[in-house]
Order: structure tokens, then sequence, then C-alpha cells
């Protein structure tokens, strides 16, 4: 059998079982206390009845037991009326009450000085309660048997009657139960019912979020919930600009291939740069994309970043080894970012190339610990006006035709640094060249936005 899908169905059907279990085994309960009551007293009237009858035994001059007054408290004189007493004397010699007519009693054997109760079938074959007990008489040659009855049906009646409106009770009393049970858990998941909507308006586009005061138990889910599509909203912009960079990026070098191979005769040599190049942003965009990836599917290693710079350092000394670069890593060696080694080394590789290539002789990069990692890269070059300092930022934007490249160094480093929870910053640095100043989160540290 499957379970039912819905919770509300589930907690309610469960509730339901509960409830039906506790009022059941309640209902028992009451109903067998009620019952023994019931029963206990009519057991007691009988024992009294018992108790005027043998009061009202005595033995005649020939030895017979005779009732000198009938008992009071039942009809005994109406004939087959119910209630019935019978006295057995010492002979053997049976008197009996007006109500058995010419009837008798299913007494037990003899013997009993206590009161002995019992069941047994009256004249009409209704069912009957009988009390019984021996007496010894004064003057008697031998024990005396009384027996009182009485019929069942009245009493089996008040008990069915009793046993009904008991169960309609705890009917009505589960019925109530079940019902505020299944309003509290429908009250209750009504805040996820509110964010399935929202959330399906969402899915629709009618809202960017689901924005909702939930209770603190929803709350939390809300919040991932808003977090996560926060995280999709923004994958799906920085595809965007992946997009939108590839086709800038691709623009220039298409056009000079389309001359190249235009040109009569055909530029083969040209026409082979430009592809190599067109290869080459390719592939850098296909890795941009790779680390998107990578930054929403789970937390990035720890990363000194001091031991990435001396790296890039090393390699950048053997590039620029006939122009007389001095490249100097200092700053904390303890400091940790929670950031992808890959996309670290791309950063700082592109801010201490641009440097290198700059700088008139001197490129030093400074490595400051705290909650924002801060790595200044700065050198003695020409440096950038204030003015042209935002426009170097942006994507395909070359300040110096003169120098080569596709515009995109800068943009690429900003928007890595974005995507980490970072930033760059460009400035001007104390030997009046440029600095540029990258800020990352460190390890541990939560990133803004």
């Amino acid at each position: 059998m499957r379970r039912p899908r819905s919770l509300t169905l589930r907690l309610a059907l469960a509730a339901g079982l509960w409830v039906a279990a506790g009022l059941g085994a309640a209902a028992w309960f009451v109903t067998d206390v009620a019952v023994r009551q019931v029963e206990t007293a009519f057991d007691a009237r009988l024992a009294g009845l018992l108790d005027g009858a043998a009061a009202a035994v005595a033995i005649d001059a020939e030895d017979r037991a005779v009732v000198t007054r009938p008992p009071a408290g039942a009809d005994f004189d109406r004939p087959f009326s119910g209630a019935y007493w019978q006295v057995t004397g010492p002979g053997g010699v049976v008197t009996t009450s007006r109500s058995l007519w010419d009837q008798s009693l299913p007494v037990a054997m003899e013997g009993h000085a206590v009161i002995l109760l019992r069941d047994a079938a009256g004249p009409r074959g209704e069912p009957l309660r009988v009390a019984e007990r021996d007496l010894l008489l004064p003057g008697a040659t031998g024990p005396v048997h009384v027996a009182v009855a009485l019929s069942r049906a009245p009493t089996l009646a008040e008990i069915a009657r009793l046993r009904g409106v008991l169960a309609g009770v705890f009917a009505l009393l589960g019925l109530g139960l079940v019902g505020g049970v299944v309003a509290t858990v429908v009250t209750g998941l009504a805040p996820l019912r509110q964010a399935r909507r929202a959330l399906a308006e969402v899915r629709e586009g009618r809202r960017d979020r689901l924005d909702l005061i939930a209770p603190a138990e929803v709350a939390p889910l809300v919040a991932e919930v808003d977090a996560l599509i926060a995280a999709n909203r923004a994958t799906v912009e920085r595809a965007r600009t992946h997009v939108g960079n590839l086709a800038h990026a691709l623009k220039t070098p298409l056009a000079v291939l389309r001359n190249a191979l235009a040109a009569a005769p055909p530029d083969l040599a040209a026409a082979r740069a430009e592809a190599v190049a067109l290869d080459r942003l390719v592939q850098h965009h296909l890795a941009r994309a790779r680390t998107a990836a990578r930054a929403g599917a789970g937390a990035a290693p720890a990363v000194a970043p001091l031991a990435v710079a001396e790296e890039v350092a090393a390699a950048l000394r053997r590039l620029f080894a006939g122009q007389d670069r001095v490249i100097a890593v200092t700053g904390d060696a303890a400091a940790r970012l929670r950031v992808d080694p890959q996309d670290l080394t791309e950063m700082l590789g592109n801010l201490m190339e641009n440097a290198c290539t700059w700088a008139r002789r001197r490129v030093t990069v400074a490595v400051a610990g705290g909650a924002m990692v801060e790595i200044a890269v700065a050198d003695d070059g020409p440096g950038l006006p204030e003015g042209q300092r935002g426009a170097a930022l942006e994507r395909g934007v070359r300040l110096d035709e003169a120098t080569p490249g596709a515009g995109l160094g800068l943009a690429i480093v900003a928007d890595l640094a974005a995507l980490h929870g970072g930033s760059l910053e460009l400035g001007r640095a104390a030997s009046g060249g440029l600095c540029a100043t990258l800020r990352l989160p460190a390890r541990g540290a939560v990133p803004a936005g």
C-alpha cells in the first residue's frame, strides 16, 4: 500500500489513529467501570432482598419452614413479575412466592452458609440473578435454604443504554479531537503552502523572490530558497556576462581575420596569428565558465596568497629576464583565502604581468591579512590618471592601442574577484605608478553580497 503523499493527510491520519486508540482504551475502561458499578448495585439490592426473606422465615410446630411476612422491596405477589423467592425447609418442603405461580427456582446444592450469587433461567426463560444461602434456625432439625431471584432484563437494558451513550459521547469527542488536530495541522502548514504559491509566482516571473514573513521553523527554509534564487540569478547574469565578454573579445580578431583572408594575396601569417588569438580567447572564457560553476558548487580550499604570488613572480622573472625587472613579494605568510587556487593564480598573473609590462624597473606585491585579505600590486611606471581608472576595468577597453592585448585583463580580475565576494581597486602607488589592490575574503569569512 502506497503511503499518502500529502503531509497534511499523513499527519491527520497519524493523529486520528492515536486519538482513536486512546479514546478506544478510555471508552473501554470507563464503560467497564460503569457496568461493574451497575452490576454491583444490582447484586447489593438482591442481597438485601435475600436478607429480608431470611428474616421472615420461621419453623412451625411441624418442622416446616414458613414465611411470616412477604419481603418488601420487590413485586413478589404478581405472577411472573420477575421477582421471586423460595424457601426449602428441613424436610424438603418448598414454599414459594406467589409470583412463581406453579414454578420453582433452580437452586444450587445446599450447604452454603454465605450468600451465593449466580445467573439462571427464569420460569419463562428470562435471565435471572439468584442469591441463596442456608440458614440454621432455632428448633429446626436441619438447614433451611432461602433463595431470592430478580430478572436481569431491566439491568441488561440499562447497561446497553449506558454503553450506547458512552460510545456516542466518546465518538463525538473523538471526532472533535480529530477535527481539532486536522485544523491545527492545516493551520500549522499554511506557511509552507504560502511558500509554495510564492515559489510558483517566482517561477512564472511575477515576483523576484519569496520575501515572506514566516514562522521561526520555516523562516530558514524561506531564506535558503531566496538565497538559491539569488544565486541562480547571479549565475544567469554571469553567463550573460561571459557571452558578452566573448562576443566583444571575438569582434576585433574576427574582423582582422576576415580582412586578412580577403586581401589579395591573403595574409596567411596574420590569419594564423588571429586564429591563435581566437582559440586563446575561447579557451579563456571556457575556463571562466568552469570557474563560475566551481564557485556555486561548494567551498574552495584554503589558499596562501603569499605563496601563489611568489610562484607567479618566479615565472614572470623568467619571462622578463631580459628587461631587468625586480619583483619583490612581501607580506603575511599566515593569510589564507577562500578562493580556487587556479582563479587566484589567474588574477595575480594578470595584475603582476600588467605591472611588469608598464614598470620601469620595480614591481612590488604586498599581502596583508585580516577578514578581507588585501594584495597590493604596485609598479613604478607612468600610472593611470584618476579619470581613466574606472574605464580600465571595463571589458574590452584598451587605453594604449600600441600595447598588444584584448583589453580584458583587469576586467577579468575584477569579475573573478566579485565572483568570490571580493573587489579590485586601482590607485596611485607611492612610486607614482599604478597600484592595483585586490581584496578577497579570508578563509572562514562570509563574503559580502
